[in-house]
């Protein structure tokens, strides 16, 4: 692997008002770059400024979507910016490249050039409360070539973006359509990867979704429509009669770095958890009989989104009085609190990048 070439910008851009950031709208100074070729390995690691790259109309990422990405999180602390379970998410990029048939990544190297992207955009991390940068690693497959095969040559990028909160609302809860009339995957396919098609195939549901009212959709399982499986960007979690239960992981659904988190917290504070199929029917059961305590979603984008209310058959529950459970705010204040420096790291998952 050759040594990290750097192009810098020759004027710097400022960040914009952090109170109007929104999300994933402004992007930052530079980015990280590196290419494949068959044979010859991942090469030529840089950064250089955020721009333009030129694709040939052929390339088969545009006719195949042969393409994963993922996305993380850089946060400003009192003296120094920090990452959030990198490797975690890295080896998440990996598992993805496996199912795309794409080359996998030495991870050091990438933590390696991610960390110095950081370094040379640092004044682009926002400090405002329940701000951060969003990080956006990806893979696309560029060979010129219209037939369907595992590319030769790929390019990986990694792009920052600071962010406010995911959801316009903040930290209060969403209401959310049950899904019983499209799919988004299936066991065996997939489903588990973070590839450009599986968000593709949830566009037609949630627009519609939105069109009445609600934030998101929540996916039922593609054979029998019974079985839940994930909300459109988020793992889910329901707390039924004091236990956290969420769908156990089945090749159809995102192995969330937030739904680890959530899990590793809830077992250290003592709370059963578990991952299981749970089926739609069991959740409105709950609810008739007072069991349904709360309702949650986790992921890097939102951390942890509150579900107030579930439609489903043209049936409608109301969780919790459609305000934020207690357990949700605590696992929200855990986990942000951990990032932002404010509540001690038991876990190591917080990864020094710069002092500031």
């Amino acid at each position: 692997m050759s040594e990290l070439a750097i192009t810098k910008v020759a004027k710097p851009g400022t960040l914009p008002d952090e109170s109007q950031l929104g999300f994933g709208r402004h992007f930052t100074d530079h980015m990280f770059v590196m290419d494949y070729e068959t044979g010859k390995g991942w090469h030529s690691p840089r950064i250089e400024p955020y721009g333009q790259f030129g694709l040939e109309p052929s390339a088969m990422v545009l006719h195949y979507g042969q393409a994963i990405f993922e996305g993380m999180k850089a946060f400003r602390q009192d003296s120094q910016i920090v990452l959030f379970r990198t490797e975690d998410y890295l080896n998440r990029f990996n598992r993805s490249a496996d199912i795309l048939c794409i080359p996998r990544i030495d991870v050091a190297v990438v933590t390696k050039g991610l960390k110095t992207l950081l370094e040379i955009d640092q004044a682009w991390v926002p400090a405002k409360k329940g701000t951060s940068l969003y990080i956006r690693p990806f893979i696309v497959a560029n060979d010129p070539y219209v037939g369907v095969k595992s590319s030769d040559h790929y390019k990986l990028f990694i792009i920052l973006s600071p962010v406010g909160a995911y959801y316009a609302a903040g930290f209060n809860p969403v209401s959310i359509r049950v899904e019983d009339k499209y799919v988004r995957a299936i066991k065996g396919g997939v489903g588990e990867a973070k590839t450009p098609a599986n968000y593709a195939a949830s566009l037609r549901a949630q627009e519609e979704a939105k069109k009445e009212g609600y934030a998101q959709v929540l996916w039922l399982d593609a054979t029998e429509r019974k079985y839940i499986e994930e909300v459109g960007t988020m793992n889910i979690f329901f707390k039924i009669n004091g236990e956290l239960i969420t769908p156990a992981l089945n090749g159809s659904i995102l192995g969330g770095i937030t739904r680890r988190t959530v899990i590793e917290l809830a077992k250290d504070w003592g709370v059963p958890v578990s991952e299981r199929e749970i089926s739609i029917d069991e959740v409105f059961a709950a609810n008739a009989k007072g069991q349904l305590e709360e309702a949650f979603g986790s992921g890097t984008a939102a951390v942890i989104s509150p579900v107030g209310e579930l439609s489903w058959k043209g049936e409608k529950i109301i969780i919790n009085g459609n305000q934020t459970g207690p357990f949700a705010q605590k696992l929200f204040d855990q986990v942000t609190g951990i990032q932002y420096g404010h509540v001690p790291d038991k876990h190591n998952w917080i990864d020094p990048v710069v002092a500031i």
